[in-house]
């Protein structure tokens, strides 16, 4: 029962990132989901899958893990790519390709 510990990723549909300072304790699944044969729903029988404990910060989450001997995968998120820039920065000279309509 593998558990990897992450900071989830913003939430594409809101431009907030309040969800994103926690970190989060997920346990991975032992084994695939697979369909009922009478309802065809899909169901499985490990129910670690269904938990999820956030964690203000990472040393935290490790020292839960760690305490109730639950071996673990930290995760850490990627830096981020995007630059700042400013409107006139569009037209600036130095801009790798020109600008025009």
């Amino acid at each position: 029962m593998l558990a990897k510990i992450y900071r989830p990723a913003k939430n594409a549909m809101q431009s907030g990132k309040a969800a994103t300072k926690k970190w989060r304790l997920e346990f991975v699944l032992a084994n695939a989901p697979r369909p009922d044969v009478l309802m065809g729903w899909i169901s499985g029988a490990d129910t670690n899958g269904q938990v999820r404990m956030s964690f203000d910060t990472k040393e935290a989450a490790i020292e839960f893990a760690r305490t109730h001997a639950i071996p673990h995968q930290v995760i850490d998120p990627p830096e981020a790519k995007r630059q700042i820039k400013a409107y006139s920065d569009n037209f600036a000279f130095r801009r790798r390709e020109p600008w025009s309509h």
